[in-house]
């Protein structure tokens, strides 16, 4: 059936922010899926709410609203733009959920828009946990024993009858959440009453556990005529119990029968059929118990998944295009693949090797987290490696990781040999981060298959596999590095073994191994990944490495600009990180140079097939890279564009030769290196706060006898904050200085004067050696100590001074053409007292270059790759800064809900997992967009709650009188009180916790507080602070924790009273 013609324009409902458990990978579908629809002449509106996604660019979509997606928002689209249809599965479960209410409101009917791919009625029987057990029993297809509850009572009824353990699963959410096992009554109340308040239909599936089993999933596809073709299987390591997100997941599946597979396969196509899932990928997924082989269907997801994206990177097959393809009426037999340009769509991936997708956590940024893994998903983010044998993707996905680690073991770090045997069962039965870590220690002890298997509930055919490497590790240490004769040397790095584990146990170097591995010619090779098992030729060179005969990259005599990608998603490097790698794929495309990307991110655009001229899914370790770089022979190497992991090669792919395109490294070092900075700022005649750099206890306490408390203290060389903090006495330099990043750290430690109450400024700006443009000037609405990456800011400036403006301007100017910047350059400042001063200067990339360059219509990071090539700015038509007229604002988006027991205090340490952006010509209505985008309520009535520290309760008198005057009525404890009554703003009082009931815990919990404002010193102080924090996180009502943040969110609901919240497409701002 060939494309619909009765569709012209349709329109694409995005994921918004990142946050856990709905990441890029939905940045990446609906990015290719924009691509596709376009491609077939349609017109396509989008709306989503995320500044740093390829997919919100200007150029992608014809109509782009970075809008809140929230019902009202879209329906304000939909009656502007008046769309024929609307395609709600490429945008995660925000996308589904958002569809689901318009639909129930009326609104498409009202319009005539059709819901593509999936109706509401499909959504809801797949998605409704009664209606989807209904419909597995219909066909004959086992789930496991379960209830369909809407109150507490039913719960608890609902467990006597199942028993324990049992599953908690609310309807409508994301990544688990608000679900988990519940062991005990007292635990399943606890999760029914979060489940039932977090689902969006208030019911909660309390399920018969199957702790233990072994877990799949499988990617399918189906078209209008019936066609369901399977994409891939993914089986999990960890058992049933550690929900999928957090697995360590394998493609394809590696331990099941071929009945078994055969059998599992035959399921997904019954119930993609009976669940009606008209056209488009749907995500099934299954448990298998390991002692006889019994299948039970888990869930299923009417929609592009977490793990299409996982899918779509190990096969080859864009399961997001093609989804888009058949929404508007296409067959999978009519769609040719991209790879092969001789199969169709209808013609199932078969791949020859084996993928590895690993987690990435960041349990370091919350310690009072415990580091338990469960039903709720918690990593940020993945890694994916490709590699022909399991052993080999393994310990490939292992360095991918970015944990320090060089693989499974073998390297010395995270040494476990020190433990007690209960300790290392007890590591080894609770699942955590570091639980493959005990797995290692155990095999090394000589535990049997049979014991760890109990222990861990893993499959035993992968405890072998991990049994293998360490028994090779153990040879590798006996031979010595004389010992690695030519076989023996190729086994190793066939089971996955870097030079850097070869170093350390044979006693030598890196570069010792990278020698002899030369001398034995014993390089790796390059296969394509090509949906086909190579049946047929690939077009689309997408490579892997593997220890093996055949070479299958060919190199061409093209100039050719290597970039390096920033890894798997985490606190501090996230996607605009990823979204600044693309952009100069497509620069260097505009340009004609060949583009190589590397990366091994699997989530991303950047590691799209169609991105880059080609692609390698590799880790991105100075090993893996120079042996690309040896075999393509690039003109020159990207390092400024991925964050700090590219940034951390710089200097080791310099010294082995290769050419570093635009900001040299001597450049960066200059600007990292404390003495040479201060040097530097000295010639500028710039200031900077007193500042010395320390390398032990007694320097450390002797430099802030010096500055004077308060100090901001931080290791050198980090991103996003690491380890940073403000501390206020020599106890709190003593703690910070015995931390086991500290301590054992190479790096010196920085200590800076904080500059208290000061207005953070970021720039960044563009510099082609000649000329320094701004891009853009940012003010942070937090004071300083936040980290920028946690800041809510407007751009432009809204309380700077023109004269301050044109400071900062100039002395960015000056610092871009003393450094010798080529490309793109982030300058953080403070104001204090109306002095400028320097805090930091990043020649590179910063995460701010995506949300300016929707905030200007300016692509920074495009033109900065042009730079970098040769062009001068003049050449490409940016001679002066860009004014604008109206006002972004972006604001942070923080996992703290995912995590019991964290304060959502905010400081010099970022938290915070993504960004969303409000546009308005209203400044009020920006910041008000901003915060409902960011998932906050805006209240319109009822009562505030304002409790504030010492230093801040004058700062909020105005705004406390603008509060009433909008009709709010305020409560407030004893001193917050004091102050505001004696500014004649009428406040009633309210009792502390630790002061007696009734207290302020009891009115929050009673619904009677609309917004929580409250601020405390320094880090978790005291306990009456955090617990107000907390409830107000867990009751869902609106909080603030710095009075500039609550100065903002007034002038938001001032602005919503005088004006109704409007839309208006990106393109039309700029």
């Amino acid at each position: 059936m060939p494309k619909r013609t009765d569709i012209k324009k349709i329109l694409i409902i995005g994921s918004g922010p990142i946050i856990i458990s709905q990441a890029c990978e939905f940045d990446y579908s609906g990015a290719q899926a924009v691509k596709a629809l376009k491609e077939e002449g349609f017109e396509v509106v989008l709306i989503n709410s995320n500044p740093a996604t390829i997919m919100t660019d200007p150029e992608l979509a014809d109509c782009t609203y970075i809008e809140p997606i929230t019902p009202e928002m879209v329906i304000k689209v939909i009656e502007r733009e008046r769309p024929d249809a609307i395609l709600p599965t490429l945008g995660g479960q925000t996308a589904l959920n958002v569809a689901i209410k318009i639909a129930e409101a009326g609104v498409l009917e009202k319009y005539g828009v059709e819901m593509l791919a999936a109706n509401p009625a499909v959504i809801k029987k797949a998605e409704g946990r009664e209606e989807f057990k209904d419909a597995m029993v219909a066909i004959g297809l086992k789930v496991p024993q379960s209830a369909i509850v809407h109150t507490i009572d039913e719960a608890m009824a609902a467990g006597d009858e199942i028993g324990f353990p049992l599953i908690v699963r609310p309807s409508f959410t994301l990544g688990g959440t608000g679900g988990g096992v519940a062991y005990n009554r007292q635990e399943l109340r606890e999760l029914s009453l979060s489940g039932l308040d977090l689902s969006m239909t208030t019911e909660v599936m309390i399920e018969r556990s199957l702790l233990g089993w072994k877990e799949y999933e499988l990617e399918v596809m189906r078209d209008s005529k019936d066609n369901v073709v399977i994409i891939c299987s993914i089986e999990n390591i960890d058992a049933m119990g550690v929900h999928t997100g957090d697995s360590i997941t394998v493609a394809p599946a590696q331990t099941l029968t071929d009945r078994e597979y055969q059998e599992m396969r035959d399921a997904a196509i019954a119930i993609i059929r009976e669940i009606g899932v008209e056209t488009g990928g749907s995500n099934v997924q299954f448990a298998v118990n390991p002692v006889d082989g019994e299948l039970m269907i888990i869930e299923m997801n009417p929609r592009v998944s977490r793990s299409s994206a996982l899918a779509s990177k190990a096969t080859g097959f864009p399961i997001a295009k093609i989804a888009a393809k058949l929404a508007v009426g296409f067959t999978l037999d009519e769609i040719q693949n991209d790879i092969t340009r001789e199969t169709y769509a209808a013609f199932e991936p078969t791949i020859d090797y084996c993928v590895v997708k690993i987690p990435r956590w960041t349990f370091e940024k919350f310690p009072e987290a415990e580091d338990v893994l469960g039903t709720a998903m918690k990593s940020v983010g993945e890694t994916m490696a490709i590699g022909r044998t399991f052993k080999e993707a393994f310990q490939k996905g292992m360095r991918s990781l970015e944990t320090g680690r060089a693989g499974f073991g073998g390297d010395g770090r995270e040494d476990l040999a020190h433990l007690e045997h209960d300790d290392l069962a007890h590591g080894l039965r609770s699942p955590s981060s570091k639980r493959y870590n005990f797995v290692h220690e155990a095999l090394k002890r000589g535990m049997t298959i049979e014991e760890l298997s109990a222990l861990t509930l893993i499959d035993p055919w992968f405890l072998y596999n991990f049994q293998q490497i360490v028994a090779k590790e153990a040879q590798i240490r006996q031979r010595g590095f004389q010992g690695l004769d030519p076989d023996f040397l190729k086994g190793c790095k066939e089971y996955g073994f870097s030079d850097v584990q070869l170093a350390y146990l044979t006693g030598t170097g890196e570069d010792d191994i990278r020698g002899l591995r030369k001398q034995q010619g014993l390089l790796p090779v390059y296969k394509l990944v090509d949906t086909c098992a190579a049946e047929f030729e690939s077009y689309t060179p997408y490579y892997y490495s593997t220890y093996e005969q055949e070479n299958e990259a060919a190199r061409t005599e093209r100039k050719k600009v290597m970039i390096l990608g920033g890894g798997p998603n985490r606190i501090g490097q996230g996607i605009e990180f990823d979204y600044c790698c693309v952009h100069a794929a497509f620069a260097l495309r505009e340009i004609g140079i060949e583009s190589i990307m590397v990366n091994s991110n699997p989530e991303t655009v950047s590691t799209d097939y169609d991105t880059s001229d080609k692609l390698y899914f590799e880790p991105l370790t100075r090993e893996d890279v120079l042996n690309i770089i040896d075999l393509e022979k690039p003109d020159g190497v990207i390092v400024q564009f991925g964050g700090q992991t590219p940034l951390n090669l710089a200097v080791p792919l310099e010294e082995a030769g290769v050419p570093i395109i635009g900001t040299q490294p001597d450049a960066i070092d200059r600007a990292e290196d404390r003495k040479r900075f201060q040097q530097f700022l000295q010639k500028l005649n710039l200031r900077q706060p007193d500042n010395e750099t320390v390398h032990n206890l007694d320097e450390a306490l002797a430099a802030c006898a010096k500055i004077g408390y308060p100090v901001v203290v931080r290791p050198s060389y980090v991103l996003g904050g690491r380890d940073m903090r403000i501390v206020y006495s020599d106890d709190g330099i003593r703690d910070f200085m015995k931390l086991p990043s500290i301590a054992e750290a190479k790096h010196p430690v920085l200590v800076d004067k904080f500059l208290k109450d000061a207005i953070e400024v970021d720039v960044d700006a563009i510099c082609d050696g000649r000329i320094a443009i701004i891009g853009g000037i940012m003010e942070h609405i937090e004071e300083a100590g936040i980290h920028s990456g946690d800041s809510s800011c407007v751009l432009p400036p809204h309380t700077l001074s023109a004269a301050l403006i044109e400071e900062i301007k100039e002395a960015s100017r000056a610092m871009a053409l003393e450094l010798g910047v080529i490309g793109l350059m982030n300058v953080q400042f403070a104001v204090k007292d109306q002095d400028l001063y320097v805090l930091e200067v990043n020649p590179r990339a910063s995460r701010t270059v995506p949300f300016v360059s929707k905030a200007t219509g300016v692509p920074l990071a495009k033109l900065a790759t042009k730079v970098m090539l040769g062009a001068t700015l003049e050449e490409l038509g940016l001679t002066r800064e860009v004014e604008i007229t109206h006002w972004a604002v972006k604001e942070a988006v923080f996992p703290f809900d995912r995590f019991e027991n964290v304060d959502t205090l905010l400081g010099p340490e970022m938290k915070s997992t993504g960004e969303v952006m409000g546009i308005d010509d209203d400044l009020g209505l920006a910041l008000a967009k901003a915060q409902l985008a960011a998932g906050s309520q805006i209240p319109q009535s009822g009562t505030v709650f304002i409790s504030l520290r010492h230093g801040d309760k004058e700062h909020i008198v105005d705004a406390a009188r603008r509060l009433v005057a909008m009709g709010f009525s305020l409560l407030a404890t004893r001193g917050t009180a004091a102050v505001l009554q004696a500014s004649e703003v009428p406040c009633e009082t309210v009792n502390k916790i630790s002061e007696g009931r009734p207290h302020i815990l009891d009115k929050l919990q009673d619904g009677a507080v609309a917004w929580v404002v409250n601020t405390s010193l320094g880090r978790r102080t005291t306990e009456n602070s955090y617990t107000i924090r907390r409830a107000a996180l867990e009751l869902h009502i609106p909080y603030t924790t710095t009075v500039s943040g609550a100065v903002s969110m007034v002038q938001a609901m001032e602005a919503m009273r005088r004006t109704p919240l409007g839309v208006k497409p990106v393109q039309q701002f700029i």
